[in-house]
């Protein structure tokens, strides 16, 4: 079955709402793009509503650290934390607020990979 961004079936009190209509095409949604540590960078190009173009990251083996106004290159050796899930840990999938180990310390994510193509973070300060 199709899954839908559409509002709920049911309201907050548990009562079902009318059926006014059926799904629309313009309402589908894709799988999550879950971006996993690799050694190297891949990156799928899906085509989204009105032509245009969403650069979604399925592996990431570097991320972009922002630190004293500079931007350095580190590579991701692991995710840490997931406030997402705490699946994606074990799993070592990304996600915006993930806490990745890099060469340079540990990176809280600051982007959405898997809307944006690649990753980005800041240092930790422990």
């Amino acid at each position: 079955m199709a899954k839908s961004q559409r509002r709920s079936v049911k309201k907050e009190t548990g009562k079902k709402y009318a059926k006014d209509r059926k799904k629309r095409k313009k309402e589908l949604s894709r799988p999550a793009g879950l971006t996993k540590v690799s050694d190297k960078n891949k990156v799928k190009k899906v085509r989204t509503l009105g032509g245009n173009f969403k650069n979604r990251a399925m592996q990431a083996g570097s991320i972009i650290i922002l630190e004293n106004k500079k931007k350095v290159n580190a590579k991701i050796i692991r995710v840490v934390k997931n406030p997402a899930n705490r699946h994606f840990v074990r799993m070592n999938v990304i996600t915006k607020g993930a806490i990745i180990e890099t060469d340079k310390g540990n990176v809280k994510v600051t982007n959405r990979p898997g809307q944006e193509g690649h990753v980005q973070g800041i240092l930790i300060k422990e």
